[in-house]
């Protein structure tokens, strides 16, 4: 029997030309809310920077600072514009290769939140970090770990427990994306960007 393809895509730097969570703030929030998280976490975010603190919780405190208490509908009704007004954010070669591949065989397992990566691919099986809500209001923390590093490998074979029957391509763009890349059977570092 063939083994199923399985096409794994990080969704931050490999299938976008930028960092989704910053471009998310200030459409949402302004460039004003963007630098007074910043300031207020900067410490935090040079010791991630560094290795010594943790990147999901300095990513959380962010989100927090943003986006807590906001009701989640108003937060999934940004998410769909923002989609919809920054479809410029996606790489042109990216999309197309996606668009050449069975629906059913393409994931996106990605750090950033899942309610704004689903509305630029809602055909597509999407794995993110998820939002906490109570009572209809984002409480500005994560549900599941940040999805990044050995996560990803952790969540995909939550949804894709039998290894052995499929042959796993991955596409990734950073230190994030390694131990995801080394799993796989073929591993595509940068694969979307411009050759110069």
């Amino acid at each position: 029997m063939d083994q199923k393809r399985l096409y794994v895509f990080d969704f931050d730097g490999t299938l976008t030309k930028k960092d989704s969570l910053l471009a998310f703030i200030i459409f949402v929030r302004g460039w004003g809310k963007l630098l007074l998280s910043f300031l207020r976490y900067c410490h935090l975010l040079i010791l991630m920077k560094m290795g010594l603190y943790d990147n999901g919780k300095a990513k959380e405190k962010v989100f927090a600072a943003c986006f807590k208490g906001m009701p989640l509908k108003m937060f999934n009704d940004y998410c769909l514009r923002f989609a919809k007004e920054h479809r410029s954010l996606l790489r042109e070669q990216a999309v197309d290769y996606i668009n050449n591949v069975r629906e059913e065989e393409c994931v996106i397992i990605s750090a950033s939140v899942d309610n704004w990566v689903q509305p630029f691919f809602p055909k597509l099986k999407i794995v993110g970090t998820q939002v906490e809500v109570n009572e209809g209001i984002l409480t500005g923390r994560f549900t599941t770990p940040n999805c990044y590093g050995q996560e990803k490998v952790r969540r995909l074979l939550s949804i894709y427990p039998h290894r052995t029957e499929y042959y796993l391509l991955a596409f990734g763009d950073s230190r994030g994306d390694k131990e995801l890349l080394d799993f796989a059977d073929e591993a595509y570092y940068q694969p979307f960007r411009e050759k110069t």
